[in-house]
């Protein structure tokens, strides 16, 4: 029988509020942790908060992974090029935070990658991602010339640590714009490191460096236990009212 591609629609929703266990690490095999299940609010945040999160392909079913290293960048390991710092200084692109999510989405799963297929922001993807950003967990920073999105980046926060979803440019250096900017933005407001992922290039040379699964666990764990302490209206401006704003100007007069 044909496993059935993408969310499974027989599965619970689940609300903003409510949680589900993913199998504890040592079960997992290699990168995989789970099939199945489906993209509402309260899965996606089950699975961020327990350092997983959905990527596959188009024909197959709903696939949760930790990739084993992980690709984080730190406050003190933000690379910013001369070349990046002086077309932040010249006001090459206006840079806004949360104005055009599915605007940004939208480009993401767009853009063409070279060495890959189809993208794997499907439509289900994008219905999940923009109904978190309605509810306030998931962010967008946007880079624009001349009154159009020119390129951004999207993601979540949660407590002092923010998952980097996927970013894109239509315009030569405005993802990195959109990126550096908000990157400077998050660690001002305390973050202790931007969770990217995977490795690429392209995040290496902002700065990316790797650290062990077992680590970004244990790091991720602490930062959530510290999350939960927090008052609910703490919690809630760090995670959606975004109490935090872009910080161009932190790269130069």
């Amino acid at each position: 029988m044909k496993t059935r591609a993408g969310p499974d629609p027989d599965f619970p929703y689940l609300a903003a509020s409510e949680r589900i266990s993913f199998p504890p690490p040592e079960q997992w095999r290699g990168d995989m942790v789970a099939v199945g299940g489906n993209l509402s609010p309260g899965m996606l945040l089950s699975a961020y908060e327990q350092g997983v999160f959905p990527w596959y392909n188009p024909e197959d079913p709903l696939i949760w992974q930790s990739p084993d290293p992980r690709f984080v960048i730190f406050p003190g390991g933000l690379h910013v090029s001369a070349s990046m710092r002086k077309l932040l200084r010249q006001g090459v692109f206006s840079l806004s935070f949360d104005r055009d999510f599915a605007g940004v989405i939208a480009g993401a799963a767009a853009m063409e990658r070279p060495g890959q297929g189809a993208t794997w922001i499907t439509a289900d993807i994008v219905e999940g991602y923009r109904e978190l950003h309605r509810l306030g967990w998931a962010h967008s920073a946007e880079a624009w010339q001349d009154g159009i999105l020119a390129g951004g980046c999207y993601g979540i926060r949660l407590g002092r640590v923010f998952v980097g979803e996927s970013m894109f440019a239509r315009v030569s250096n405005a993802s990195k714009a959109a990126f550096l900017s908000l990157a400077a933005g998050l660690f001002a407001d305390g973050l202790e490191f931007i969770d990217c992922q995977i490795h690429t290039n392209h995040l290496e040379s902002l700065g990316g460096v790797e650290m062990g699964r077992g680590e970004y666990l244990e790091r991720l764990g602490r930062l959530m236990e510290e999350r939960r302490g927090l008052s609910p209206a703490a919690r809630d401006l760090l995670d959606r009212r975004g109490n935090w704003s872009l910080q161009a100007g932190v790269f130069g007069a």
